[in-house]
């Protein structure tokens, strides 16, 4: 019987695809008022451009550097729409305590905070190479077009580990084409068969998924996406994607890179490829010993620490990597004593 429910719940989720053919705890620093952008005479008319992130105590120093480059670099700065996702699990105190840094920091950016519940993905999540890929914010990005309101019909959702050092609004204006819910870039040189395991590659009904795809599938990074959520809801892509972590949680461990490979499972194939400037990833190093790392040959758009080495922890610690030295200008921590100098360097 065991045997017949695993077959069943693959199977299950092989049909569903091929249909669309944490918190932190302590108080929390203090944060410096980032310089104000503003809209140019030609930004008349422009579209308004949302953007995702989460909101946590323990990435909220890179999520602020982030919204700043985003600004920074923006021809229309003041036509950008900010979504941070905040656990249901943290504290009313926590959360306010999220809202006034973030206030602090940009006292005028137009945002909104969406509580994501937890409960959701608790039962879902297996443990992988890294704690925090276990984290349930980390398996926010799923629930997007629950969260926000069908009123916004495309979210470009970025880490909280990233500068963007590019006018976004290229990167918003990504045509989809006539069928893709999702944009990203894509890496066909990688390895696609080490992002799961050797079950899941000897079981006929799990390696099955992968045919009949548009494109033979290649790895993306989650981190940087594209989402038009019309078509997302349209593809019903969150019960197809939660149906592959009952199989990693419930039947057999198919992966082991937290909210990655269901990404993969359900999309890859499928995605509208994005240039690859856009996202410039692993500069955290690997998930274990997140060793420096350099940066991709070619032009450079957006800038990704992913991986187990962010810049804020390497930089505190007095052991930076060299590219860290090009987050460094956007951390909005208030240090005592210091002045604000950084900051005229991105103003």
């Amino acid at each position: 019987m065991r045997v017949l429910a695993v077959v069943l719940l693959a199977a299950a989720c092989a049909a569903a695809a091929s249909v669309a053919s944490g918190g932190g705890g302590g108080e929390l620093p203090e944060f410096r008022e980032a310089p104000a952008f503003r809209n140019g005479a030609s930004c008349a008319g422009a579209p308004t451009i949302h953007i995702a992130m989460t909101l946590d105590g323990t990435y909220l120093r890179g999520s602020l550097a982030g919204v700043l480059s985003v600004l920074r670099h923006a021809a229309c700065p003041e036509s950008i729409a900010f979504h941070f996702v905040a656990s249901s699990t943290s504290p009313a105190r926590r959360l306010a305590a999220l809202r006034r840094a973030l206030a602090a920091a940009f006292p005028t950016l137009p945002a909104t905070v969406h509580r994501f519940d937890a409960r959701l993905v608790r039962g879902k999540i297996s443990s992988s190479v890294r704690r925090a890929l276990d984290q349930p914010l980390n398996y926010a990005r799923i629930y997007l077009a629950d969260l926000l309101p069908r009123s916004v019909p495309r979210v470009l959702y970025l880490d909280s580990d990233l500068l963007v050092v590019d006018d976004v609004a290229r990167l918003w204006a990504t045509d989809l084409g006539p069928d893709a819910a999702l944009a990203a870039p894509e890496y066909c040189h990688a390895n696609f068969t080490s992002y799961f395991t050797d079950a899941f590659w000897r079981h006929p009904e799990y390696a099955a998924v992968f045919a009949n795809r548009t494109r033979a599938p290649c790895y993306f990074n989650t981190g940087v996406m594209v989402i038009d959520l019309d078509r997302w809801r349209a593809g019903g892509y969150t019960a197809k994607l939660e149906c592959w972590m009952e199989v990693q949680k419930q039947e057999a461990r198919i992966y082991e890179l937290g909210s990655l490979p269901p990404f993969l499972l359900v999309f890859a194939g499928e995605v509208k490829a994005v240039e690859h400037r856009w996202n410039q990833h692993g500069l955290g190093g690997d998930n274990v010993a997140g060793q420096c790392r350099e940066l991709h040959p070619g032009p450079v758009s957006l800038l990704h620490w992913s991986g187990k080495g962010k810049p804020w922890l390497r930089l505190d610690a007095g052991r930076p990597c060299p590219l860290d030295a090009l987050w460094a200008p956007y951390d909005l921590l208030r240090r005592r004593g210091a002045r604000d100098d950084l900051l005229a360097a991105v103003a």
